[in-house]
Order: structure tokens, then sequence, then C-alpha cells
């Protein structure tokens, strides 16, 4: 997928004052983009929009004007997008619980390597992801995970790893897919 270019970006004063228009469209890509797999694992799967309204939005909150700051908020977040024919995501593990979540991210240090996603053959295509973000006793709570697709929206996601939290496959539905499909075609 292309990356977002500085200029796509809009200083964080006129953002604010656009922000009440743009978020609710952006809000509604993102929930077409979000997929929950049990009770707290959430993937979103990130476009150009996406990725624009988070660089938009870190701008705003911490009132970067240097274009050093810029610069670097938009090769951080460009990261997330897929490669050509591919798909970036964001997992979010979420557990409310402290406790339950420090020991869950202990248990889950090696997950990564069974997030597939389901693909209309019906086969399992594996995540990349970045090593920087797995530490050497626990996961980190948010990931970025990568899918070479090869141009092809996928029919569900899944963790294949045993752990009494994680269950197993859930379906993509046609508009989900369908969205994927078009950020696919944008490539």
């Amino acid at each position: 997928m292309k990356p977002v270019t500085r200029d796509e970006i809009l200083d964080y004063v006129t953002w604010t004052e656009q922000r009440p228009v743009a978020r609710p469209q952006i809000l509604a890509a993102k929930e077409l983009r979000r997929v929950f797999l049990e009770t707290c694992f959430t993937f979103l799967f990130e476009n150009r929009d996406t990725v624009r309204y988070q660089v938009q939005e870190m701008m705003r909150v911490e009132r970067i004007v240097k274009e050093a700051d810029i610069a670097h908020e938009l090769a951080t977040y460009n990261e997330i997008l897929g490669e050509s024919g591919g798909l970036g995501c964001t997992l979010l593990i979420g557990l409310g619980d402290e406790q339950q979540r420090n020991e869950a991210l202990g248990r889950w240090l090696g997950l990564l390597p069974h997030i597939y996603l389901r693909m209309p053959d019906g086969s399992r295509l594996r995540a990349s992801w970045d090593p920087r973000q797995v530490g050497t006793d626990r996961l980190s709570s948010v990931q970025y995970l990568k899918f070479a697709t090869e141009g092809i929206a996928p029919s569900g996601i899944g963790i294949d790893f045993e752990d009494p939290l994680i269950g197993d496959e859930h379906s993509l539905t046609d508009e989900q897919r369908g969205a994927l499909q078009s950020d696919l075609q944008q490539n």
C-alpha cells in the first residue's frame, strides 16, 4: 500500500477544525476493518485513511509542528501499512485485570507465529511482525502484523495457540472482505 505523504497531512489547527466532519467517516472505516476474536483480541486492518487519521491525531494531541517530528510520525505509522498486495494490521490485546494481563502476556510470548488469515481457498496465511515489539519475558499488548495476501482479501482470521483464553477462528463479513479488497487495490 502506498505510504501516506507529507502533502496529505494538515497542520494540527486546520485538522482540529475539520476533525468533527472527518472523524465519523474514519471511525466508520475502522469499524469495517475491526475484527474481534474471543474476549481480548482486536485486529484492526489499517489503510491509508486510518494511518493518516492516526498521524493527524498524534499531531493534534501532542501539538506537533516541527517538520522533523511530523516526518517521524509519518514514518512510524506508515510502517503499519501492508506491503504491495498485502495487509497491515494492529493487534490489540485487551485484558482488563492487570494481573491476568501480565500473566497472559508472559504465557503468550510465542503467540505471533500462531496468528493467521484464512484465505478463500481454505489455506492459512501466517503473519509477519516487528520483532522490536517482542520482549524476552512477555509479549507487548500492541502488535503490528503484516500479511502477504497477494492482493486477495481473506475470509477469516484466527489463532491456533494452545491456551484456555484463546479461541479458534472468526469469519469476516462480506462487508469486511469488500473493504479489505478495496484496500488491496490501492497498492
